[in-house]
């Protein structure tokens, strides 16, 4: 068995025990970042040739973000309530205590 320069064996283990923990408790966040990524591109509302705020022309016909924003097209109409208007043709639902992040 190893020794540890800092104690016996049981302290070999127990550092063991908790980088394995640790390792282990950090998988879900591996996971999660790539689901979320597939859903900050959205296509470019029918009629629009910009892409809304918050959003980067990919010059083609969808728009990316760094950041997931839960966005539904407007079709012409008013955005619902809760919902605020990013332009391009979406709306975006508000989040936080004022509604602006």
């Amino acid at each position: 068995m190893l020794r540890s320069k800092y104690g016996g064996w049981i302290t070999t283990l127990l550092v063991a025990f908790l980088m394995r923990s640790f390792l282990l408790a950090l998988i879900p966040f591996l996971v999660v970042p790539s689901a979320a990524l597939a859903q900050t591109e959205i296509p470019k509302a029918e009629g629009h040739d910009q892409c809304p705020l918050g959003y980067v022309n990919t010059l083609g016909t969808t728009c990316v973000s760094p950041i997931f924003y839960e966005v539904a097209p407007t079709y012409g109409k008013a955005c619902l309530s809760g919902w605020m208007n990013i332009g391009a043709g979406y709306c975006k639902k508000k989040k936080g205590p004022f509604g602006i992040l």
